[in-house]
């Protein structure tokens, strides 16, 4: 169980969310789904009820084991192997290494004393890996790793060896398994899971959906995965951007979205009220003024209708969306970027050899290829962040590439929003760095926050951001939509739409695919290339 206190979060100076009391609280059985516009500090609030930071006041109540799924997980080790960090979740790694270590021992020691030491130290340990469900462990933990579209062969890899949506999955699995009902798991964790959905494909999700469902201990999830959502949850904490409040609804996802809409209606009848009557007091004034012994009633109408219209410009905020328009981009020659032969391995394992491809200019291409055939790597390597084993890039007549990354790499995240658009864009004037800014709705203090403290959607729109300022003609798009709220992921689909320069797009995001309307594909981990069809939306979401 979780309870928070008299929360208040901040990012920066700007204050987020204050709860007053113990209004945030879960405990098992409360699936929660929490929502509100990107920005409104869900990701915050969630590595708050984590543990992994701390509130600007008020306090948190641990009870039980958490689970916690972070927007962009960021492994420690990274040469450890996938099953042992998936096994790492109730210790069982480290315990099966101690067994190793002592059968060694009994096997080769020679004094008596020392041997039954180790006997009884392999007993103690022993005991211990068989209650936390040693023996049937591997195998549950490759049951749930397969159910997310990881096969075994990705378990016996390091994490260095695998894509940043393999790693995620693992982080996923080791989270699920110390919470599974197997012999030693523990169903009354309350697991924190940001955007949990990311990466996995059309079964995967399937299968996540009805182990959340079943699942006994406490539920908050973060997701724009409106189906999760409706068949998931059944109470909703909504995070209001302008407020800075948590709204409580102890009810279902589609009776929230009757509630929301309803309330909607109700607050859109009261504005144009005020509206109304903002305008008849400015009228009225207006016929005042003109006599002088009428004047100071005149101006305190005037400015009770200037108090009426700026209350109702605080409320227009929650109807603020990003500007999203990707750059005019820089002319070039016929084929700004060329790529022969290019094959990529990590160790002995071989990702994608031999592949070509001719990127035209103002061309529109998809890369796809299930989970692990090195549809990122690629993009990395063309963009000039990764270098392949063999093959080579070649830029033509005025190439300039914008990458954006689906980890969100390409921002420092130790520094500021205003020095991250500066270091995309230096020779560009400070004002139209702000007004950009101001486009994708980063004003005020908030040019000061670090980028790392800036949620998923936030971060991506900083990265969009960057893009727009870049006059680059090739883009390079690797999961653009992800993390971003329902009106933000319209605005980036626009984009694509009008955008005249070249695109290579990886997504997991069918709506992303149409509005780019490509004319290539390209399949991973062969390099085959086709035409693309409208049969291939339906791999993107199994891929």
């Amino acid at each position: 169980m979780i309870t928070a206190t008299d929360l208040e979060v901040r990012a920066g100076v700007r204050t987020l969310l204050t709860a007053p009391g113990p209004a945030l609280r879960v405990q098992g059985g409360d699936r929660i789904g929490l929502v509100g516009r990107n920005g409104a500090g869900k990701t915050t609030t969630l590595r708050i009820l984590a543990g992994e930071s701390d509130p600007y006041a008020g306090s948190i109540i641990r009870s039980g084991d958490v689970g916690y799924l972070p927007q962009d997980p960021r492994e420690g080790d990274l040469d450890v192997l996938a099953k042992d960090r998936v096994l790492s979740a109730r210790g069982l790694d480290t315990l099966i290494k101690q067994l190793e270590k002592q059968q060694l021992l009994m096997a080769e020691v020679v004094d008596e004393a020392e041997r039954d030491r180790a006997v009884t130290k392999y007993g103690q340990l022993e005991e211990r890996f068989s209650s936390l469900g040693g023996y049937v462990a591997e195998s549950e933990a490759a049951r749930i790793c397969n159910s997310l579209g990881l096969p075994d062969r990705v378990l016996a890899q390091s994490l260095r060896t695998l894509s940043g949506g393999q790693r995620r999955r693992i982080e996923l699995a080791r989270i699920l398994f110390a919470a599974s009902d197997g012999s030693g798991g523990r169903s009354e964790t309350t697991l924190l899971l940001d955007e949990p959905t990311n990466h996995l494909d059309a079964d995967s999700i399937t299968w996540l959906r009805g182990f959340l469902q079943s699942h006994d201990g406490g539920l908050i999830v973060i997701s724009h995965d409106v189906e999760l959502l409706a068949d998931v949850v059944n109470r909703v904490w909504f995070l209001d951007a302008v407020r800075g409040e948590a709204d409580v609804y102890n009810m279902g996802w589609q009776k929230y979205l009757d509630a929301r809409s309803t309330d909607e209606q109700r607050r859109r009848r009261e504005r144009a009220n005020a509206e109304k009557k903002a305008g008849a007091l400015k009228m009225q004034a207006a016929k005042l003024g003109a006599k002088a012994t009428k004047a100071v009633a005149a101006q305190n109408m005037v400015k009770r209708a200037e108090k009426m219209m700026a209350e109702l410009d605080a409320v227009r905020v929650s109807d603020k969306v990003a500007h999203i328009r990707f750059p005019e981009p820089a002319s070039c020659g016929k084929t700004p970027l060329m790529a022969e032969n290019l094959t990529k391995m990590y160790g002995s394992l071989e990702i994608f050899t031999g592949v070509d491809l001719a990127i035209d200019r103002g061309s529109r291409v998809v890369v796809l290829g299930l989970n692990g055939a090195g549809k990122t790597t690629l993009l990395r390597i063309l963009a000039g962040v990764e270098t392949p084993e063999a093959g080579s890039i070649v830029p033509g007549h005025g190439l300039k590439i914008g990458y954006f990354a689906q980890e969100h790499d390409t921002l420092d995240d130790h520094a500021s929003v205003w020095d991250n658009i500066r270091h995309a864009a230096p020779d560009a004037g400070e004002q139209d760095l702000r007004s950009l800014l101001g486009a994708f709705m980063f004003t005020g203090p908030q040019l000061e926050q670090p980028a790392g403290t800036l949620s998923g959607g936030e971060k991506t729109r900083l990265a969009l951001a960057g893009l727009v300022s870049s006059a680059a003609n090739v883009l390079l798009l690797d999961e653009p939509t992800n993390n971003l709220d329902p009106i933000s992921r319209e605005q980036v689909l626009d984009a694509l739409r009008s955008y005249k320069g070249a695109v290579v797009l990886v997504t997991h995001d069918p709506g992303a695919a149409d509005a780019l309307s490509p004319e290539r594909v390209i399949l991973l981990p062969d390099g085959t290339e086709d035409h693309w069809s409208a049969d291939y939306l339906e791999l993107i979401q199994l891929a």
